[in-house]
C-alpha cells in the first residue's frame, strides 16, 4: 500500500531537496516564532498603535494651542481656574452642584 502511493507521487516531490526546501517552508509558514499569523497579528497592532500615535500627536496640538490661549489672556485663565479648580475671589460664595447617578 505505501509502495502504491509512492509510485503515485510526482517525481518532482521524490528529489530529497525539494522535499527538505517544503518542510522547510511549512515550518516557517505554521511552526515558527515568526510564523505568518504571528506576523499578520503584529501588522494589526502596529497600524492600531499608528493610529493611537497620530490621535494622540492631535490632541498634543489642541492642548499646546489651549495652554497658549490661557497664557495669553488672562479673562480664560481666571475662566478656566474657576471651572477646573474651584476657585474664587475672596467676596465671592461657591457652591457646587454634584448630580447623583441612580
Amino acid at each position: 500500500m505505501l509502495q502504491a502511493w509512492w509510485n503515485k507521487v510526482p517525481s518532482f516531490f521524490k528529489n530529497r531537496f525539494v522535499l527538505t526546501a517544503l518542510v522547510f517552508f511549512v515550518w516557517m509558514l505554521f511552526f515558527d516564532q515568526n510564523d505568518i499569523i504571528s506576523q499578520v497579528k503584529l501588522k494589526n497592532q502596529l497600524r492600531e498603535l499608528n493610529k493611537e500615535k497620530e490621535y494622540y500627536k492631535e490632541q498634543i496640538k489642541i492642548t499646546q494651542s489651549e495652554l497658549e490661549n490661557l497664557l495669553n489672556d488672562n479673562e480664560k485663565l481666571e475662566r478656566f481656574a474657576r471651572e477646573k479648580y474651584l476657585m474664587k475671589k475672596p467676596n465671592e460664595d461657591l457652591f457646587v452642584i454634584v448630580y447623583e447617578e441612580n
